[in-house]
Order: structure tokens, then C-alpha cells, then sequence
């Protein structure tokens, strides 16, 4: 837990309100993530091709199957095991927003 709580300081260091630490968190899943990754969302085997901070708030992981694309909340999303590179950011994540 206290690198998790290290790593929330990191992303929101110099943020003023939570508008701009949810842009630091992005920028750091953004660089630190591997993607793209596989991974199964309600029993349906995606690729997550990217991280994605739209205008509407939340940080968003775009999905894809076939040529279907879907976006769901990183919140929401079902890590792999093993989990990819920088995982332990989206765990940061889920830490601060609660």
C-alpha cells in the first residue's frame, strides 16, 4: 500500500484540484502502461489498444474485437494475469478514486 500511496503523489504532485490529478494520472498510465494488452471483458476475450482521458471525465481504455471497438472505464477494467507493464499504475488509479 505505501507504493501505491507513493505513486498517487507522483501523478498528483502540482495538481490543483481533481480535474488536473486525473490528467496526471493519465499522463502517467499514458507512459506507462504496455498496451496494447489482452484481456477478457464480460467473458469476451479485447485488446486494449490504448488509454484515453475523454472531455467527459474518467480514464478510459479503448477495446477492441474484430473490428468492433468498445470503451469502457479503466475503473471498471479486468486486469490479465499476468497483468502488462505499468499495471500497477491503473491499481494507483483505483486507489485515489475511491
Amino acid at each position: 500500500m505505501a507504493l501505491l500511496d507513493e505513486m498517487i503523489a507522483e501523478a498528483t504532485v502540482d495538481a490543483y484540484g481533481e480535474d488536473e490529478q486525473l490528467v496526471g494520472f493519465y499522463t502517467l498510465l499514458d507512459e506507462h502502461v504496455a498496451v496494447p494488452f489482452q484481456t477478457v471483458v464480460l467473458g469476451v476475450d479485447v485488446t486494449v489498444e490504448r488509454i484515453d482521458l475523454p472531455d467527459r471525465g474518467g480514464i478510459m481504455a479503448i477495446c477492441s474485437r474484430g473490428g468492433d471497438r468498445q470503451t469502457i472505464d479503466v475503473l471498471d477494467l479486468p486486469l490479465p494475469d499476468p497483468p502488462p507493464a505499468g499495471a500497477d499504475w491503473i491499481e494507483a488509479y483505483r486507489r485515489w478514486s475511491r
